[in-house]
């Protein structure tokens, strides 16, 4: 998926490569991703960095070109794994060692240029948690720009639900959610924990990337920005983004705040929720979250909106309040989505929630034997076998089952508290609206 056409953008400038030089950033730091802007000055990167812009140490490694060539066996077509906004991905093997890696390579030619490589390798040189990528190293040799990352053998959330083989499985209602989960605590920690605080700017199915058991790493942040600081609300910059989950405010105003990044995960979300691409059309018209507004507001209807692929699998009550989620995140008044402690918090209990498929058929075997047993006029009790013993495994298993609920209980009610307060506050801000 690209980018929008009607997004503007401007080549970076080049970077100057020279041995044992320190690269200088920009006394703002917030203003580090405008860098390509500041015309007929050069960018000297540090190489290796030793040094981000809080003075932190990184372990990041740097790569000659020849090291690269042969860990993709010279950039073959059988090593290439995917193409995105900054050219191509080379699955490689880095000589005389175990390591497994992925290889982006800029294209030189491409719509990202030497900017977007110098915000990546920024971003993730500051950046550290379980739910983002891991950038092992970089090279940049002459006109080289190749960034090295971890490895994720499932490759992108885009591909398992947009670009099935014959013979693969769609994910299953359980991991979808765990996914999203998981996506939601990577940007959590972009918004509330970095330091500086990131917006994201190009959350999408396809940087979501998945490791092994599908756990979920968000990627590619070379469009990435720091988040306002102080008494500023917003960052005002060059629209930029992928067409379909782009935020409608940041859109038309080129005003961009975390909430933008919040729109761009429930188009993520809805994508989980319906197996459709964020644009259902080739040119670019018909847009997923337009397609989804009407049945997300009929609550009645919202199991319209089920991936087929799902074929029923899943709980009707959790479905709907993940339904409920992605309407939230994709409310067109900005203020009124919610923030990602919000996310977290629901998305793990949605997580939590488990369906399994296997139980759901034999508790209604077991209902169906009860009507049988009532419609015969037997009576129907509950018996606790006299030989179990005080501490037998049974007993135990049902405390364990017990103590289970009531946590769910307790979770439900939290998540139910959460989302009634962010409703109220909702419905305020549209009544304040009405007064204008």
């Amino acid at each position: 998926m690209g980018y929008c056409s009607c997004f503007g953008w401007k080549k970076g400038i080049k970077l100057k490569i020279k041995d044992e030089k320190e690269f200088k950033p920009p006394q703002n730091v917030s203003d580090f991703s405008s860098v390509g802007r500041k015309t007929g000055k050069e960018l000297r990167l540090e190489s290796p960095i030793s040094k981000d812009v809080s003075g932190a140490d990184t372990n990041m490694k740097t790569f000659n070109y020849r090291e690269l060539a042969t860990a993709t066996n010279n950039f073959r077509s059988e090593s290439l794994i995917g193409e995105g906004g900054f050219g191509p991905v080379y699955k490689g093997q880095i000589e005389n060692t175990d390591l497994v890696v992925a290889i982006k390579v800029l294209n030189q030619t491409g719509f990202q240029g030497d900017k977007e490589f110098l915000v990546e390798v920024l971003m993730l040189s500051l950046l550290c948690h379980p739910n983002l990528v891991n950038l092992i190293g970089y090279c940049a040799e002459g006109n080289q720009r190749l960034l090295v990352y971890e490895f994720m053998p499932l490759g992108s959330l885009e591909y398992h639900l947009h670009d099935l083989r014959p013979g693969m499985e769609p994910l299953d209602w359980n991991t979808r959610m765990k996914i999203a989960a998981g996506a939601a605590k990577g940007l959590d920690y972009l918004h509330n924990q970095a330091d500086p605080p990131v917006i994201y700017r190009d959350l999408k199915s396809s940087n979501i990337l998945l490791g092994q058991g599908f756990h979920p790493k968000l990627s590619d942040f070379g469009l990435a920005k720091f988040a306002p600081q102080g008494d500023k609300s917003h960052v005002s910059t060059r629209v930029m983004g992928t067409h379909g989950y782009c935020a409608p405010e940041y859109a038309e105003t080129g005003k961009l705040t975390k909430m933008s990044d919040i729109y761009s995960f429930g188009v993520v979300l809805l994508e989980l929720i319906t197996g459709q691409k964020a644009i259902l059309d080739p040119t670019g018209k018909r847009m997923l979250v337009d397609w989804a507004r009407p049945l997300l507001k009929d609550h009645k209807n919202n199991l319209q909106l089920a991936d087929p692929n799902l074929k029923g699998q899943f709980s009707e009550s959790v479905f709907c309040r993940a339904v409920e989620v992605a309407s939230m995140c994709l409310r067109k008044e900005a203020p009124s989505r919610p923030c990602t402690g919000d996310l977290v918090l629901a998305l793990n209990y949605l997580a939590s929630q488990h369906y399994n498929p296997d139980a759901v058929r034999a508790n209604g075997a077991r209902g169906d034997k009860d009507r049988t047993q009532h419609r015969d006029g037997q009576v129907n009790e509950n018996i606790v076998d006299s030989n179990v013993s005080e501490n037998s495994p049974t007993e135990i298993r049902m405390s364990n089952k017990e103590l289970e609920r009531e946590q769910a209980v307790a979770e439900a009610k939290m998540w139910g508290e959460t989302w009634r307060e962010k409703k109220r506050q909702n419905a305020e801000i549209d009544y304040g609206n009405l007064d204008r």
